[in-house]
């Protein structure tokens, strides 16, 4: 199993994995039981505890961002969330240059990465 020293992802997935976890169980790929251990297990990764510092790195949404997402969605034709992921990724990736994996479950999204200069998580 892959450790990963660094997992740095946007203020908005405090949202948007939620969201798509109980998608998951309203269209019935999910039983209300997982869903809720997802998300669960989620949150615990997102504010930890007090043995435990969370898991992310979260990448707050400034001007900035919101500006660079505006452009990522013109340029790449990305919806509103995967454009602020990847401008919050482009704004990390400023910050260390060394955070240059990508990951996630859109096609459309992924593609965008690579065309920014990143690779892909499983590659």
């Amino acid at each position: 199993m892959r450790v990963l020293a660094n997992i740095v992802v946007s203020v908005v997935a405090r949202v948007e994995v939620p969201a798509a976890i109980w998608r998951k169980h309203r269209i019935g790929e999910l039983t209300p039981s997982d869903a809720s251990i997802l998300t669960w297990a989620f949150e615990w990764d997102w504010f930890g505890d007090k043995e435990h510092d969370p898991v992310f790195a979260v990448v707050a949404l400034t001007d900035d961002i919101l500006e660079a997402a505006a452009q990522a969605a013109a340029v790449h034709g990305l919806r509103a969330y995967d454009a602020i992921q990847l401008s919050s990724a482009v704004a990390a990736r400023a910050a260390d240059p060394d955070l240059d994996r990508f990951a996630c479950f859109d096609e459309d999204l992924t593609a965008a990465a690579r065309i920014e200069g990143f690779h892909p998580l499983d590659a």
